[in-house]
């Protein structure tokens, strides 16, 4: 039985991945009181005696979490950005070419952002395939529910704001709960990874828009002049034979899931679930590439049992909805 601590286990990636373990006969989760949990001996000594530490936790609290690790078998997966890019750290997609295997041996796993999740899983491919250049100067959108902001934007939502087409006060301010734009200066974090796992050169111009549902994510990436019968063959011949049993169908292609939604594609179509969607639309002149999935689950908690059951021998699967 693999004995189990999440670090930071109050937000709200902690606390879902405390849900979905809480009832798994194989873990043994190791939890500290109410009032030892930002108690740095009390955490060191759980980091230390767990087979697997999840770290849910601010950036500049996941590098001091990770100081604390002086267990040469504690494998430590980090929720946060401080990682992502850092030597040394295996990059938690294990769809991607080569990443599970690395993952299954590493003691260091920066879980993916859950925006550059949709990105990297609708580009990598395509660059790896030669269909984007890794020049290329790429563009972006994604819609995310508003759960991605942490509690503080849940409770403006939730609380502050429940008539989603009103005016409400926030901060002080009256403001419109519809779409919100945001990170307008370029500087988003998930950016770095995007560049360095998709071996691109230039970061894309991304956009990404908070929109007024609980949870889901939908990343779109325009192209122009692309053959997208090539790109369809390029994402089944990446992902499908990943998909010979349940336990790996996580990312999959789906050819026209708007149909079966009246020409729509909603962001939160996959709400609730661990699985991530990948489409094509368009045409040889203009086409979208799409990822949909849950920024909870495949953008975050979900993606953090997948590789802790990786690292520990069960299926990919357990534990999860797909």
């Amino acid at each position: 039985m693999s004995r189990v601590f999440i670090d930071g286990s109050a937000g709200t990636t902690g606390l879902r991945i405390r849900e979905r373990l809480s009832s798994r006969a194989d873990l043994e989760l190791v939890v500290l009181p109410e009032e030892l949990r930002k108690d740095v001996s009390a955490r060191r000594d759980a980091l230390n005696a767990a087979d697997v530490a999840f770290l849910c936790l601010p950036d500049a609290a996941a590098i001091e979490a990770v100081s604390l690790v002086e267990n040469p078998n504690t494998v430590v997966i980090d929720t946060s950005t401080a990682h992502r890019t850092a030597d040394g750290w295996d990059y938690g997609f294990p769809e991607l070419a080569g990443r599970r295997e690395a993952i299954a041996k590493s003691k260091r796993i920066a879980n993916p952002g859950c925006h550059a999740s949709g990105f990297i899983a609708l580009v990598e491919p395509l660059v790896r395939a030669g269909i984007i250049a890794k020049d290329e100067k790429l563009s972006a959108f994604s819609l995310t529910g508003y759960s991605g902001g942490g509690k503080k934007m849940i409770a403006e939502y939730e609380e502050e704001c429940r008539d989603e087409s009103a005016k409400c006060k926030v901060g002080g301010q009256d403001l419109f709960m519809g779409g919100r734009q945001y990170a307008l200066g370029q500087t988003h974090k998930h950016l770095p990874e995007m560049v360095k796992v998709c071996g691109l050169s230039h970061a894309p111009c991304f956009s990404p828009i908070v929109v007024p549902h609980y949870s889901g994510m939908e990343v779109t990436v325009p192209l122009f002049d692309r053959d997208l019968s090539a790109i369809k063959a390029c994402y089944r011949d990446y992902y499908e034979p990943q998909a010979t049993s349940r336990e790996t169908r996580l990312v999959r292609f789906v050819d026209d899931p708007a149909a079966a939604e009246g020409g729509f594609l909603s962001s939160a179509g996959l709400s609730g679930s661990d699985a991530m969607e990948v489409s094509v639309y368009g045409n040889s002149e203009r086409a979208v590439l799409v990822a949909r999935f849950d920024n909870l689950g495949k953008g975050a908690s979900g993606a953090a049992i997948q590789n802790m059951n990786i690292v520990v021998g069960v299926r990919e699967d357990t534990g999860l909805v797909v």
